[in-house]
């Protein structure tokens, strides 16, 4: 055997004469095809201005006084003043500066194979991914933020889809992996939010109707008003003298604590407060 059987790397032999032409050329070949880094994959016409050593991947339909003899796929190697051809081997990667990725050969052509796959069966970073969770990530906090570079539109939209009302598109909260919190659609199309103490059993907190926008609260049953509560309802209460502007806006309601009789409801008219019992001004 003259060749190594991978590489082709020329072998000393026995009582050889002249043996370092042998090894420099085994090293002229390590040269090219460890670590190899091309200047082009694309390029078809055979360059004029070249340095020596430069290196170029063959795509089909390369012409030039050497490239037009060279087989589409091959390594273009520029020394001695001339091009000479290098047959790659499969599994080789190559670095393509102009384009700023890797290729691999795949023992008849060069492409992204695994290192530019669209699709992957599942991801993790920082920790390992399941069949149940595709993507894992285990970090202190991930970003999602706007396209700055393509540029994009500004936007931020992360999006959850589900395949019929009956499913679910949610985020659920954790404590020690047990799910405490959830918001989003589910197993209907009415946005929910809802809690649980264990993980198991959850109770609804809110509820919004997609076809009214009417909300309800602490209640599955569907809203009949823009906000239906399931349960008592409690306003925030106030000493006379530190009312807030019945002005903001007609319809506030507060609990006044200390007007004469007691404390009691009062609402605004857009101008003052009025007691619910009698509709007289708090004063």
């Amino acid at each position: 055997m003259s060749q190594s059987p991978r590489l082709s790397l020329p072998l000393l032999m026995p009582q050889q004469a002249q043996r370092h032409l042998t090894l420099n050329d085994a090293f002229r070949l390590l040269d090219v095809l460890v670590q190899t880094a091309v200047v082009s994959a694309t390029r078809t016409d055979e360059p004029d201005a070249v340095s020596e050593g430069m290196l170029f991947i063959l795509p089909a339909g390369a012409s030039g006084a050497r490239w037009g003899d060279m087989a589409a796929g091959s390594l273009a190697l520029f020394e001695n003043g001339g091009f000479v051809e290098i047959r790659p081997v499969a599994g080789q990667i190559a670095y393509v500066a102009d384009q700023g990725a890797l290729v691999v050969f795949d023992g008849t052509a060069w492409g992204g194979g695994p290192l530019s796959r669209d699709e992957w069966p599942a991801i993790g970073i920082n920790a390992e991914a399941s069949e149940a969770n595709r993507l894992t990530v285990a970090a202190d906090s991930e970003l999602l933020t706007f396209d700055a570079r393509t540029p994009g539109s500004g936007d931020a939209r992360k999006v959850v889809n589900k395949q019929s009302p009956a499913h679910v598109a949610s985020v659920l909260f954790q404590s020690g992996f047990a799910g405490l919190a959830e918001i989003g659609l589910v197993g209907d199309d009415g946005f929910a939010v809802r809690v649980s103490t264990d993980g198991a059993l959850f109770r609804p907190a809110m509820k919004a109707d997609p076809a009214s926008g009417h909300v309800s609260v602490a209640q599955d049953a569907a809203p009949v008003c823009a906000l239906d509560v399931g349960g008592a309802v409690r306003v925030a209460s106030y000493l006379k003298s530190a009312l807030p502007p019945a002005g903001a806006g007609a319809g506030q309601i507060v609990l006044v604590a200390n007007e004469a009789g007691g404390a009691v409801l009062a609402f605004s008219d857009g101008a003052s407060w009025r007691r619910v019992t009698d509709r007289a001004i708090v004063s």
